[in-house]
């Protein structure tokens, strides 16, 4: 057996059965709770509603995640098993890099370790800027309900401070007073009520989608994971095949700039020493000179 038919990159779909029985196990939740969730919802329906609806886009994007691995590990697949020459499904995206690189083989693949490394290199990056969209909406949903919550406080404080003012303290008849300090507490109880439900669907939500991102990072993971593996029955570490469809050139690249910066080195120290023989030299000179003039002396 051909050593590119060794690892066979597996389907995602234990992630997504897991992603799917949570969101099972959370609307039966949701429907036991309801009355309540429908009671905390129309406290501040505009809120709570775009929280909602921040939470389905994060859903169905969890979803996309680990969907759009399915594209290229079938793509991969019939990569390792096609023969060389045959025509391929259409490329994905994630790894499109690679399907550049192996569009137009003649032989079986052989890659070098920096090859490898710059293809792994490339698809993390893909990945981790699918998993920065998620994140930012798990983010968004804490900040929704923090803003929800201090919209409320404001709101109770405002209320409060209103139904304060408006209290008679100089009245006799108690009951009139308490009459009006009742019906002044319910608008800051409806602000408490604002800021007590937006924090619920806030962090509610954001649990919903962490688990979720959670799910489609494992996913993403092993994907990564099983491709490397892949890549490695394939890479020439030593680089001395010679049946590779296309030679490493940073390999040779690498090597000729070994032996410039030799070259260079033995060029700098023959040049350090040529320096000192001139320094020597002129530090002669005198002494050379006045030896001149003493056996002139002497002559005469």
């Amino acid at each position: 057996m051909d050593s590119q038919d060794g690892v066979t990159l597996s389907r995602p779909r234990p992630y997504l059965t897991r992603m799917l029985l949570f969101l099972t196990l959370v609307g039966f939740l949701g429907l036991i709770l309801l009355p309540q969730f429908a009671e905390a919802f129309m406290a501040n329906p505009g809120l709570n509603g775009l929280i909602v609806g921040v939470l389905i886009i994060g859903i169905l994007y969890a979803f996309r995640q680990v969907l759009v691995l399915g594209p290229e590990i079938r793509w991969v697949n019939s990569f390792r098993r096609s023969d060389p020459g045959l025509a391929l499904p259409k490329p994905p995206k994630l790894l499109a890099p690679m399907a550049t690189m192996f569009g137009n083989r003649t032989t079986h693949v052989v890659l070098g370790a920096l090859s490898m490394r710059s293809l792994l290199d490339s698809l993390a990056s893909r990945l981790e800027e699918q998993r920065e969209i998620s994140r930012y909406m798990i983010g968004l949903l804490i900040f929704l309900g923090l803003l929800g919550t201090f919209w409320g406080l404001l709101a109770t404080v405002s209320s409060i401070a209103g139904t304060l003012d408006s209290l008679d303290v100089d009245a006799t008849d108690s009951l009139s007073v308490f009459s009006t300090l009742r019906e002044g507490l319910q608008q800051p109880l409806r602000g408490m009520g604002t800021a007590f439900s937006s924090s619920l669907f806030g962090l509610a939500g954001s649990l919903v989608l962490g688990f979720l991102d959670l799910q489609a990072g494992q996913a993403q993971n092993r994907f990564y994971n099983e491709l490397e593996e892949w890549l490695s029955t394939v890479t020439d570490i030593v680089g001395t095949s010679g049946d590779a469809p296309m030679a490493d050139p940073s390999q040779t690249l690498m090597a000729l700039t070994s032996q410039i910066a030799a070259l260079t080195e033995q060029m700098r120290a023959e040049q350090h020493l040529v320096n000192g023989l001139a320094r020597n030299q002129e530090a002669l000179q005198p002494v050379l000179e006045r030896l001149t003039r003493a056996l002139e002396q002497e002559g005469r």
